[in-house]
């Protein structure tokens, strides 16, 4: 085991608390490995130089496949040394074999937090509380500094969705590099902005809820209704009327309804207590 504060072996045990939970913290890197591992023991070296490097950015997991073998069936590892990045308790990259230094380096840059990540995360809070224009001249700092951070472009998406042109944020999510498009942000903005293309130009959400109350078939008014059950956060409030128009009107708007719990459950990471219900609701329904 190299000497390094920023390398740790791992069991099962310490596992949900030093990779699942430490990664909402940082990047964590696990190297699933074995003693009788040639490619395993080359490849040490540069995982630990690299984890010094960047000096408490990353932290390198050890996992000892033979004596943690559940550990490896559990991340479907198939060959050694297979490495997963690990980033808000998942794991959301991986590499296997001995790479050098330069590719595994390379590899890592694509994750690691940049300056410029900063301030995008200040533009972020300007957005939030509503200074648009703040936050478009840091994002256009942000831009300057670092052309190359395709993140600049996913938060321009966010000030345009905010200042309500659909449109204009769906275009620049539609032209996000490829790498991003199971990224959790790029996921739930893309969710985000969908709804909000079905929330332009709907009536207010009171005259909706009237509407239904008139005529319970009134596809039109529960599918937007549920867009503005998004828009303020009752995720539970729009999977409940998604699955109601799924139930009484299927061919609605193509499949309007499973489409949108679908994509409900995308923006909520695909799991947890309501992700669960309501997947199970949908199927029921649909079998």
């Amino acid at each position: 085991m190299a000497d390094s504060p920023y390398v740790i072996a791992v069991t099962a045990e310490s596992f949900q608390r030093v990779v699942v939970e430490g990664s909402h913290e940082r990047l964590v890197l696990v190297d699933f490995w074995a003693d009788w591992c040639a490619p395993c023991r080359m490849l040490m070296p540069v995982l630990a130089s690299l984890a010094d490097a960047y000096g408490g950015k990353l932290l390198v997991a050890k996992v000892n496949t033979d004596k943690e073998q559940a550990l490896a069936v559990d991340y479907g590892i198939r060959s050694l040394p297979t490495v997963q990045l690990f980033k808000d308790g998942r794991p959301i990259d991986q590499f296997m074999g001995a790479l050098p230094e330069p590719q595994v380096r390379e590899f890592l840059e694509r994750h690691l937090p940049r300056e410029s990540d900063r301030l995008l995360a200040q533009a972020r809070g300007l957005l939030n509380a509503g200074d648009r224009a703040g936050a478009a001249r840091i994002i256009e700092q942000a831009r300057e500094a670092d052309p190359e951070n395709a993140r600049v472009r996913l938060v321009e998406a966010e000030i345009e969705a905010a200042a309500g042109n659909v449109q204009g944020a769906q275009a620049i999510l539609d032209d996000l590099p490829r790498e991003l498009a199971d990224d959790p942000e790029v996921v739930r903005l893309k969710g985000q902005v969908s709804f909000a293309a079905i929330q332009v130009d709907s009536p207010p959400e009171a005259t909706l809820v009237s509407r239904l109350e008139a005529d319970p078939k009134d596809s039109d008014a529960r599918h937007r209704l549920a867009a503005h059950l998004v828009a303020r956060g009752d995720f539970e409030g729009a999977l409940e009327q998604l699955l109601e128009l799924m139930k009484r009107d299927r061919p609605f708007a193509d499949d309007a309804g499973r489409k949108g719990m679908l994509m409900v459950f995308a923006m909520l990471g695909g799991q947890g207590d309501l992700v669960t219900g309501y997947r199970s609701r949908m199927l029921n329904a649909l079998y």
